[in-house]
């Protein structure tokens, strides 16, 4: 059994680290903040862009834009959004498990890394990497991601990969957050039957091509921003949960250990108790 001395240094050793954890849960909320009213504020955004996209792509001739152009599934191309640190609990674990499970149901795969964790992972595992972005910013702007969008374009459009999916931790609130896989390239109607569609006629200023050629990249732009936005929500709610749940660990921790040095120091006062007995009495004796 460990001595008092040895219990009681590993209560300040386990204190400190609370001190830690909890500055870092606190630090991670403040962040988490942020990051929510970010994502919450451009989904509407970006959700009504692509329902508008969604409206539109039936009844766009697929040779005006190569954006639209469907064709036979030989490869695919995954961004695979991560994080670039850890202390997120099983975020990151779920995600690339869930990637790879996709990735092995398609012909072939490869990817765009983002995030240290994901770069990480992928060269373990000698998966073939397109492009590696870490190091995006807390608070990433278009700049910071317009130009993973460029890539997987590059891709697609050059024909090196028949279709494009973006893998991110969606945000669902501060204790859900869900792995999701999302086609992102070629576009098209995502939940509508185009059979079932009304016969409806658009009309084009300047013309068909001009247009699309304008707005569906806008519209890949705004859909990779809102998936660094989605995973970087995503991580700090996972931090900040997994940071309070680190602090009351080691408050539990704290406790046991306390109690158990202060058995050993009862234990170690009985038993001086007992030798000065047992001297005086021998003592008495002679």
């Amino acid at each position: 059994m460990p001595s008092e001395r040895e219990l009681r240094r590993r209560v300040r050793s386990i204190k400190n680290i609370q001190q830690v954890t909890r500055a870092m849960q606190l630090v991670a909320a403040s962040k988490m903040r942020r990051a929510q009213a970010a994502v919450l504020a451009s989904r509407p955004y970006e959700e009504r862009l692509r329902t508008v996209l969604n409206d539109l792509a039936p009844y766009a001739d697929p040779e005006t834009s190569p954006l639209l152009a469907r064709r036979e599934v030989r490869r695919v191309g995954i961004v695979l959004v991560t994080t670039d640190r850890g202390l997120v609990g099983p975020m990151n674990v779920n995600l690339i498990r869930a990637t790879l499970r996709f990735s092995q149901q398609q012909p072939a795969a490869s990817f765009v890394a983002v995030g240290r964790k994901g770069i990480n992972q992928l060269r373990r595992l000698r998966a073939p990497v397109t492009a590696e972005f870490p190091g995006i910013p807390d608070r990433p702007s278009s700049t910071d991601t317009n130009v993973i969008a460029r890539v997987a374009v590059e891709e697609f459009v050059t024909g090196k990969v028949d279709e494009i999916y973006l893998a991110f931790t969606r945000f669902v609130n501060t204790l859900r957050q869900e792995p999701t896989i999302r086609r992102l390239l070629p576009f098209v109607p995502e939940e509508e039957d185009i059979d079932e569609l009304p016969p409806l006629q658009y009309l084009f200023e300047p013309d068909p091509e001009t247009v699309l050629n304008e707005v569906i990249p806008r519209l890949i732009e705004v859909a990779v921003f809102q998936t660094i936005l989605e995973s970087k929500a995503s991580a700090f709610s996972a931090q900040m949960v997994a940071m309070r749940n680190a602090t009351d660990a080691a408050g539990d921790l704290i406790d046991d250990l306390t109690l158990a040095a202060n058995k050993a120091r009862q234990t170690r006062i009985t038993k001086e108790m007992l030798e000065i007995a047992s001297g005086a009495e021998a003592l008495g004796k002679g």
